[in-house]
């Protein structure tokens, strides 16, 4: 059975470069139920990406979004609603608790904007 570490490179990155692409096209997907989900999003795609490649955490949020960060922020961020906060909240928390995650993801939980700077400007 294959595991990451045994698929290419190359295969890796045309998956990683399919799901940005995903992303920016899918606007309606907002960064809070992401991570509400998932317990990851844009900013922290983002901010893996800049780790990675040595890019600023704005370079690599702009890379991830095809945008500066704040102009996606303003243009398609919607204000979250305290469920969707909620939701949030207690996924980043499971991101804390899951031995099993790589600890590099507990140093960039949560990426995303506190819950305080989600409304667009």
């Amino acid at each position: 059975m294959p595991s990451i570490d045994s698929i290419s490179d190359a295969a890796q990155a045309a998956a990683f470069r399919r799901l940005v692409r995903h992303l920016q096209h899918r606007t309606d997907a907002q960064n809070v139920d992401l991570m509400g989900l998932a317990g990851f999003c844009r900013n922290c795609l983002g901010d893996w990406l800049g780790e990675a490649a040595g890019l600023s955490k704005d370079e690599g949020r702009e890379a991830v979004y095809g945008m500066p960060y704040a102009q996606w922020k303003a243009t398609h961020q919607l204000p979250a609603t305290p469920e969707q906060i909620a939701r949030m909240d207690e996924s980043v928390a499971k991101n804390r608790t899951d031995a099993a995650l790589d600890e590099a993801l507990d140093d960039s939980f949560p990426a995303s904007d506190p819950p305080a700077m989600t409304e667009p400007r």
